[in-house]
């Protein structure tokens, strides 16, 4: 599983770079349109909020998988190795149970709001739009059961897969 597993947290990274990419071009066009052109895009601005979203939401699981979410390393440090372990495993147990409310209730969100369109993009349904909840929360899930199986098996699971760039003094 860890081969599987770091191929789909390096094709998230990916996904996210794309993502950031296509949000960068919409916003360089409807800038462009709106100071150029001098006809303002209805529909850019709305669709790179929902970019943005998306890309919030692939981005954390990428950062949740490389152990890169904000901590308290200066505390974390001042406890016993027994200390930080039980810290470990309740924060990983935190971070699963806020993601798997993401997962459910972004389901329940689609189920309600699925069938409304987007305000400027009537032909965008907004199941699609709401779709990163429930897929980014399913994503954490996994990681989350990664990192609390790697952590009660004595082996820290958190940077799987990481670039060595980011081993590197990053």
């Amino acid at each position: 599983m860890p081969r599987t597993y770091e191929r789909l947290i390096a094709l998230l990274r990916g996904y996210a770079g794309v993502l950031m990419l296509a949000m960068l071009g919409f916003v360089l066009l409807g800038v462009t349109f709106r100071y150029v052109v001098d006809q303002a895009l209805s529909w850019y601005d709305e669709f790179a909020g929902y970019l943005l979203v998306w890309l919030t939401m692939y981005g954390s699981v990428v950062a949740l998988a490389y152990g890169k979410h904000i901590s308290f390393e200066t505390l974390m440090e001042k406890l016993p190795p027994r200390g930080q372990r039980a810290v470990e495993i309740f924060a990983a147990l935190c971070v699963l149970s806020f993601s798997f409310v993401l997962l459910v209730f972004g389901w329940i969100l689609i189920r309600a709001m699925g069938d409304e369109t987007a305000v400027s993009l009537p032909g965008v349904k907004m199941a699609w739009v709401y779709s990163v909840l429930p897929i980014s929360g399913a994503l954490l899930v996994l990681v989350g059961l990664v990192q609390l199986t790697g952590l009660f098996s004595g082996r820290d699971l958190r940077g799987t897969g990481k670039p060595k760039a980011m081993d590197e003094g990053q």
